[in-house]
């Protein structure tokens, strides 16, 4: 299967900022309940998942993601004109076509700024990661924004319980320059595909394979459609092959390693991760609870909020890892 990972002659880039949005509207389990047949216990057991948070129909990814990317340029004391790339990963764009990323350019003032978006589902924070760090690396810019926005809520069947119980609406965003001496910084990446699985988890429709039209609007197929188990036999296997490869490029066994953020979709997908790594729980960050599967805002949201809690310190080592929708997968080890 196709993947790319760590170039050892590259320039290890650091984060120098995070920052996360999320809408103020929460839908609670109980609130979901009134819609279709489901019940709060169903999902806590089946998930671990309590509430989400829905965008406003005034919002769309472009606000969630500005106001994300305002929050890690603040921390990281960088401007908007020194900004001269901004990627954002997203599935769920504003339109499709422009970039997302330009509704941000131009939100934010980043006029110096070359930008575009990436579509990698879940994994598509951490592609965003490598694709700057080859920029950065090879000294074709120098302060990169990467963020990962979406706005699922305008993607969902919200009648169909097995997927509406597991989405929300966020972005969280990182500064990337380059490290400057010292050992912190991204010290490996990884990304991997499998287009042989496209299947199990899409949005059949709206496309130019499957247009909406007014023959076929009802069936809803520019909605989320997920074959669950196979999502879940797929995910363990693949997370946990990509965080070996970047623990192996940056010589960590689980025993270096301080703290373990994986993408946010399933309770029990983080659980069987964790105990195929072999770490304790208290070094799985887990905010799932609160926002759901934010697809690829996902990992920037948890990451943000490990960062301002102190959940990591620096000096610690990090492994960031997700799989989403193509198949895709990546893993990234940080030295924070």
């Amino acid at each position: 299967m196709p993947e790319i990972t760590n170039n050892p002659n590259l320039d290890s880039i650091r984060i120098a900022g995070t920052g996360s949005y999320v809408p103020e509207k929460i839908l609670t389990n109980d609130d979901l309940a009134k819609r279709v047949d489901t019940s709060d216990e169903w999902i806590v057991s089946r998930t671990g998942i309590r509430e989400r948070r829905i965008a406003s129909d005034a919002e769309a990814t472009s606000d969630l993601a500005t106001n994300a990317a305002r929050k890690a340029m603040e921390q990281a004391g960088v401007d908007a004109e020194e900004l001269d790339l901004i990627i954002v990963a997203t599935i769920s764009p504003d339109t499709f076509f422009p970039a997302t990323a330009c509704y941000v350019q131009r939100n934010l003032g980043a006029k110096n700024a070359v930008c575009f978006d990436v579509s990698a589902a879940c994994s598509g924070f951490l592609y965003a990661m490598s694709i700057a760090r080859q920029f950065i690396s090879t000294r074709s810019a120098h302060k990169a924004l990467i963020i990962g926005a979406e706005k699922l809520s305008s993607m969902v069947n919200w009648e169909d319980r097995n997927t509406c119980v597991l989405f929300g609406d966020g972005a969280g965003a990182a500064v990337i320059t380059r490290a400057e001496g010292g050992d912190s910084g991204v010290m490996s990446t990884y990304m991997g595909s499998d287009g042989n699985q496209t299947d199990i988890l899409v949005v059949p429709g709206g496309g130019s394979a499957c247009p909406i039209t007014p023959s076929n609007a009802e069936q809803r197929l520019n909605t989320i459609s997920m074959q669950g188990r196979e999502v879940y036999r797929y995910a363990v296997t693949a997370m946990r092959g990509a965080c070996d490869r970047v623990m192996a490029d940056a010589k960590l066994k689980s025993e270096d390693i301080s703290m373990v953020i994986p993408h946010q979709a399933n309770l029990r997908i983080i659980d069987a991760i964790r105990e195929r790594l072999d770490v304790p729980q208290e070094k799985m960050f887990v905010n799932l609870e609160k926002y759901g599967n934010t697809s690829a805002a996902a990992i920037a949201i948890a990451l943000d909020e490990a960062n301002r809690t102190g959940a990591i310190k620096r000096g610690d080592k990090i492994v960031l890892v997700a799989f989403g929708a193509g198949l895709t997968w990546a893993a990234a080890a940080i030295h924070w």
